[in-house]
């Protein structure tokens, strides 16, 4: 199968889980700079949340570039990430408006972790059918920084039981290390195209 629809449908249903995050934030009931005050930690939710979207959308475009061919397993591995993904704006609003509780910065994190377990079941879904020998193989051959993630994650689920700020500023520091994306696949075509 080609994968033109797959991207297309990942692209709608990334779009719209923007949409509906941005949707969560309540206009403020003043005009004044610090009427902007109490949903300031929702719109940082909203910020890291977004640029978590935006990375997705970034190596999930990248990860197609190097795919000729989709089947079954990857298009299930597909809904399975954005299942996921579209969790996000629940807990975005959730975490926005209880920023300093445990549960909610737990759940957040959960939901990246799992996001994350879904990313790595793709890739190894989309090598499955690619091939050993092929673009996307080789450039996920050691995968340690989505496996280091996922680590991270779960430490983060773990400090939001201890100190909740903790577990964000871990959310953030890997949104930090994906912001440039990733360019294993990059390196991987241009090799290939070399050859």
């Amino acid at each position: 199968m080609k994968k033109n629809r797959l991207e297309a449908f990942s692209d709608g249903v990334l779009a719209i889980i923007i949409t509906i995050m941005i949707l969560e934030m309540k206009v403020p009931l003043g005009d004044h700079l610090a009427d902007l005050a109490p949903i300031l930690p929702k719109f940082i939710t909203y910020v890291l949340s977004y640029i978590y979207i935006g990375i997705y959308w970034n190596n999930h475009h990248h990860l197609w570039q190097a795919v000729q061919h989709v089947n079954g397993s990857v298009l299930w591995a597909n809904l399975h990430l954005l299942f996921w993904l579209s969790l996000l704006p629940l807990a975005t609003g959730w975490m926005g408006e209880n920023y300093h509780s445990s549960i909610p910065n737990a759940l957040y994190g959960f939901i990246l972790l799992m996001a994350s377990v879904a990313w790595w079941i793709l890739a190894k879904a989309v090598v499955k059918e690619e091939g050993e020998l092929s673009q996307i193989s080789k450039a996920y051959k050691r995968d340690i920084k989505t496996k280091l993630s996922m680590l991270a994650y779960a430490i983060g689920i773990i400090l939001a039981f201890i100190q909740p700020i903790l577990s964000i500023l871990i959310y953030a520091a890997i949104a930090a290390s994906w912001f440039i994306p990733d360019k294993r696949i990059e390196r991987s075509i241009v090799k290939t195209d070399n050859q």
